[in-house]
Parts: structure tokens; C-alpha cells; sequence
């Protein structure tokens, strides 16, 4: 039986980047038209397509295939050392103007960033205070080797940042690689600051080929698999907690697919999947 209604699918550019994050594996306006023949509302931007060092041909390349498709974009990543999640993933902050400038470009008031020490606190309240000017929301990632691998830790920073236009993507496969409870109870907690939510799905193995440093947990193996398949995040226990909540944002496909299978089959089930464990908003329909 279906959950909570209101809620609305996106679908990350990820499911078909390369491994290095740099480039897609076929053109935008494939995976755009893909987005909108199964059912999704919304594309999640990131570098691999267009961010802050993208040409302005490439931008307007891609906003005219957006507005043809009348897809909107759910949130921003508009620097590749975020999903890198390496040293320089809070160097944005600290220059946070061009970035908006993306956002802005895109249509879209969210942008997520990266932080990775206390150093990068105030960096983040002034990147806010400047964000708030401009309508736009900066949201961090539940993501491991950061600042936010744990529900408390997460709250700590949210707290410390002290802006109302910065808060949290809620991703359950990351808590559970750090081994938090990232079910209805953890949703709870961090509901008044979810800005949007993430859904991949990974299976915790200690043979497994993927591996991740964590803070908490050090290094953890993992095998990344399809969002229906058992053994990993239970998403019965997410859309639970999303419901009652009362959560009636974006929810986006953030799997990395380029492994597993090609683009068409990802979307195609992906939306499928999550539309029997919940509710969301009727499909767009083709607007080709």
C-alpha cells in the first residue's frame, strides 16, 4: 500500500557518470527524455553536465533542453569536489558567488556543498548569509569521511551554521554504511532541516569490491545494487519515516547505475520500484 503523497521523483544525472564523475555516459537530452517518459519531475544537476566551470554555450545548451522538456532542476552541484568529496570539496564556500550564479542559471534555489572540518563553519554561515540574499538554500549530504556521517554530527553542524537557508539531504545509505539507525526514528530527528532526500541502495559485505573511508567506522566495504534489491537500505523504514513527517519534497535517484545497467533499464525501474513503496505527485507524461 502506498505511503505519503505530495512527494516528487528526481533524477540524478549520476546514473550514468563515469567512474571519475567528470563526464556522462551519453548526451543530456537522452537521459532528460528518459527523465520525463518514466515519470520523473525533475533532473538533480551536477558537474558532470553543467557547474561552475561549464562555458556558457554548454549552460544554455542544456537550460534550452529543460525548458523544451519543461523539466526543472531539483538541486545544484555545481563544483566536482563535492561528489568527491576530497580536500577541496569546501573550497566553494569560501567563493560561494560564481556557484549561485550557476544555481541561478539552472532555476533552481538548492545547492549542496561539502564540508569536512570545524575550520569550515564560518566559511559555511557566510556562504549562507550570501545565499539567503539571492533565494537560495545550501544543503549538505548525509555522506561519510565528512562532517555529517552521523545524525548527531549532522545536528551539531545545522546547529553551529545557525542559518534557517542551510540544512540537510537525507541519504539512508550513508548512515547505515557509518552503522547509524537511519530509519523513522533518525527521519525524525532531523526533519525540521531535511531540504531533500537521496535514495541509492548498498550492501555492507566484508568481501565486497567497493569500499569507503568512514570517521566513525574507519574503512567500510560495500556493494552498490539496485534500489529494489534486498539486503540493503530498507526503504519500506525510509518512506515510513518520510510519511510521517510529513515530507512532500524531491526525491531523487541517486544511484550510480553505470556499473549495474545501462540508463533506459535504471530509470525505468527506479521509478517503478519507488512508486510501489510510496506515493508521489502523477507522472509528467512525454512532453516531447
Amino acid at each position: 500500500m502506498p505511503y505519503h503523497g505530495g512527494m516528487k521523483l528526481s533524477l540524478s544525472v549520476r546514473i550514468v557518470e563515469t567512474a571519475a564523475k567528470d563526464r556522462l555516459t551519453i548526451e543530456f537530452d537522452e537521459l532528460a527524455r528518459l527523465a520525463v517518459q518514466h515519470g520523473y519531475h525533475a533532473v538533480c544537476m551536477r558537474p558532470s553536465v553543467v557547474g561552475v566551470r561549464t562555458s556558457e554555450i554548454q549552460r544554455e545548451a542544456v537550460r534550452k533542453t529543460l525548458d523544451r522538456l519543461g523539466l526543472p532542476i531539483s538541486m545544484a552541484t555545481t563544483d566536482i569536489a563535492v561528489p568527491l568529496n576530497n580536500e577541496h570539496g569546501p573550497d566553494s564556500l569560501r567563493d560561494i558567488g560564481p556557484h549561485l550564479d550557476v544555481a541561478a542559471a539552472l532555476g533552481t534555489n538548492l545547492m549542496r556543498v561539502c564540508m569536512k572540518n570545524d575550520d569550515d563553519i564560518p566559511w559555511a554561515q557566510r556562504a549562507a548569509d550570501q545565499a539567503r540574499e539571492r533565494g537560495t538554500r545550501l544543503v549538505h549530504q548525509c555522506h561519510t569521511d565528512s562532517l555529517f556521517e552521523t545524525v548527531a554530527g549532522s545536528l551539531d553542524v545545522i546547529k553551529r551554521v545557525g542559518r534557517v537557508n542551510f540544512g540537510i539531504i537525507y541519504e539512508p545509505a550513508n548512515l547505515m554504511l557509518c552503522g547509524e539507525d537511519y530509519g523513522s526514528k533518525a527521519i525524525k530527528q532531523l526533519a525540521p532541516h531535511i531540504m531533500n532526500v537521496y535514495v541509492q541502495n548498498h550492501r555492507m559485505s566484508s568481501t565486497a569490491k567497493s569500499s569507503l573511508p568512514t570517521r566513525v567506522r574507519g574503512e567500510v566495504r560495500f556493494d552498490m545494487i539496485p534500489l529494489w534489491q534486498p539486503r540493503g537500505v530498507n526503504f519500506r523504514d525510509v518512506f515510513d519515516g518520510l510519511q510521517a513527517i510529513a515530507y512532500n519534497g524531491y526525491v531523487t535517484v541517486h544511484q550510480a547505475y553505470g556499473e549495474i545497467m545501462g540508463p533506459k533499464e535504471a530509470a525505468e525501474r527506479s521509478s517503478y520500484f519507488l512508486r510501489t513503496v510510496a506515493q508521489f505527485d502523477a507522472p509528467r507524461g512525454d512532453k516531447q
